[in-house]
């Protein structure tokens, strides 16, 4: 007798059914409504079932993806291990791509990717959500993403934690300006190198006068205009000394490391030719020799 219920219903779904898990319900709800959505002859066999797979602590949240029938101890021992049957997508996720950047990758790999969502829930994390290789589930939803991102994040700077205590300097100080750094340089050496500038801008009192966050601000790649350096925003470090407001973009761990151990040096001033090649000056003058030379 158990053996006959066990199998799955003869009007078992035909076509490909997905079932949803939610995080607070309860076995026997789920247990129903897999009975009721004919995936599962039996409730009773089911929770039976669980609880011989070792399912005491309940299932795993999440959907589930049949493809074809399956017995009772079949679909439990799924939903307890938590192997949802659903395609993983591979997803890259560049060096200082920011939270918008972000929603718009995903959205070229996912199928329903919720966008706006992903944006709102995400900005806050602006800066710490680690860029990286992931593979998602194809129905992953925005707070999946960002938890993985962000828990990544901590992994990946936790071996930094002596070095970033060290420096004297918050956190969040060494993320914005990790995200600064990422945007400016071309190289390994050259972040060490534009660390080192900007640090030493910051703690003399000088402005950053980095153009990377007008990217942010207007979303604008490219040269920028006089009128863009007037735009009255906690990002526009030529209006305002100090950092920005916030990361302007999610640095990768080479960023970071740079920005804790800056290359100490006697110029002020930096920028990247027409040719990629950084060129350095000490003073503004020779900036402008550099700037008349190398963006012409």
């Amino acid at each position: 007798m158990v053996f006959v219920v066990s199998l799955p219903p003869s009007d078992f779904p035909e076509e490909q059914f997905d079932f949803h898990v939610s995080e607070n319900s309860s076995l026997s709800y789920i247990s129903n409504k897999l009975a009721k959505d004919n995936v599962i002859s039996s409730p009773f066999l089911f929770k039976v079932a669980v609880v011989l797979t070792g399912g005491q602590r309940g299932l795993f949240a999440g959907d589930y993806r049949f493809t074809e029938s399956q017995n009772i101890f079949m679909i439990a021992r799924r939903m307890v291990k938590g192997i949802q049957g659903l395609p993983k997508v591979r997803i890259t996720i560049p060096e200082g791509t920011n939270v918008y950047e972000m929603a718009y990758i995903y959205m070229q790999k996912l199928p329903n990717f919720n966008a706006p969502r992903f944006v709102a829930l995400a900005l806050k994390n602006e800066g710490y959500l680690f860029p990286d290789t992931y593979n998602f589930l194809s129905n992953v939803k925005a707070e999946e993403i960002i938890k993985t991102m962000r828990n990544n994040f901590n992994e990946k700077t936790k071996p930094l934690d002596a070095e970033i205590t060290s420096s004297k300097r918050l956190f969040q100080e060494i993320i914005i300006m990790a995200s600064i750094v990422e945007e400016e340089a071309n190289s390994d050496e050259d972040r060490r190198a534009i660390a080192g500038i900007l640090w030493k801008r910051l703690d003399t009192g000088m402005a950053l006068q980095v153009d990377a966050p007008f990217y942010y601000i207007t979303g604008k790649r490219g040269a920028f205009t006089y009128d863009d350096l007037k735009i009255d925003s906690p990002y526009n470090t030529y209006m305002y000394k100090g950092l920005p407001k916030g990361p302007i973009s999610n640095p990768g761990l080479k960023s970071i490391e740079a920005t804790l151990s800056p290359l100490s040096t006697t110029h002020f001033y930096y920028l990247t030719g027409n040719d990629g090649i950084t060129r350095y000056a000490d003073t503004y003058d020779g900036h402008l020799r550099n700037k008349n030379v190398y963006l012409k």
